[in-house]
């Protein structure tokens, strides 16, 4: 009776060990097992983000280089104007002696004139200069106006001179009024005249 006793305490001991065995193994399995499924998704997670945030490719923007061209430096060169006076001018109106093509000899004193207008919205003031410009001087000398010319009138200018010897053919002077400056205005005026034989050709009579 004592040893079935004891045989089946001994065997409830066992049985109750046993049970607390199992039951630590499976919270222990269940614990593992809720670890690794943790950790597992925890990787799949990462590596979804991984996945997700890899870098899009931005196009980096295309610079346009745009040739410049330099355009060489000109310098231009500004004649200086003459100083004029546009109050002051002169119209010549005709030749009063010595038309043009006068023949004369060399040696000979004459004195050309011409008439002419002050066309200017000046007068002419004392001290005015009509003076040689060009061709032959003809031992002509300046004249100074003595005198103001009015806008608007007439006056005959004069001038001296003597034809050159030793020179045959068109023989031409140029004069030009001037204010006290020197500085030239209005029309040239000329004297053109011929010195020497004129040569006629010879007509041939044909029987």
């Amino acid at each position: 009776m004592k040893t079935r006793i004891l045989s089946i305490t001994i065997t409830l001991v066992l049985g109750v060990l046993l049970f607390s065995c199992g039951t630590n193994n499976t919270k222990q399995m269940e614990n593992v097992d809720a670890d690794a499924l943790r950790t597992e998704a925890v990787a799949t997670y990462v590596s979804f983000l991984t996945e997700t945030l890899v870098a899009v490719p931005t196009a980096s923007p295309t610079l346009t280089v745009v040739p410049t061209f330099t355009l060489p430096a000109t310098s231009a060169t500004i004649e200086p104007s003459a100083t004029v006076n546009p109050c002051f001018n002169l119209l010549w109106i005709e030749d009063v002696t010595i038309p043009d093509g006068t023949q004369m000899k060399a040696g000979e004193v004459f004195t050309k004139t011409w008439l002419v207008q002050n066309i200017g919205g000046c007068a002419w003031r004392t001290g005015f200069t009509f003076s040689h410009v060009g061709g032959d001087r003809m031992r002509g000398n300046t004249v100074v106006l003595q005198e103001p010319i009015q806008t608007g009138s007439k006056r005959e200018l004069s001038v001296q001179l003597v034809v050159p010897s030793g020179q045959t053919g068109l023989i031409q002077s140029s004069w030009r009024m001037a204010d006290e400056s020197g500085n030239f205005f209005g029309d040239t005026l000329s004297v053109n005249i011929m010195v020497g034989g004129i040569t006629t050709p010879a007509v041939t009579n044909t029987p």
